[in-house]
């Protein structure tokens, strides 16, 4: 298993929060996902065999969040 913190650009509340896991936890290989709203942040644990950092980046933008970096 893999860790990376993603700064998501957007977020500001708990429906944010939701919306940012259901869109990561929905892709195949992600096993956990723990969102920090005050520094706006996703921690994912991955499997790199199954889900990319663009595939997660991907799914961020599709729920209407941007990612730093």
């Amino acid at each position: 298993m893999q860790k990376v913190t993603l700064k998501v650009v957007g977020m500001a509340r708990g429906g944010c929060k939701r919306a940012v896991t259901r869109a990561l936890s929905d892709l195949d290989g992600v096993e956990a996902v723990e969102i920090d709203l005050a520094a706006r942040e996703a921690k994912v644990q991955y499997d790199a065999n199954k889900v990319s950092l663009e595939a997660m980046g991907n799914a961020i933008r599709d729920a209407g969040y941007d990612v730093e970096g």
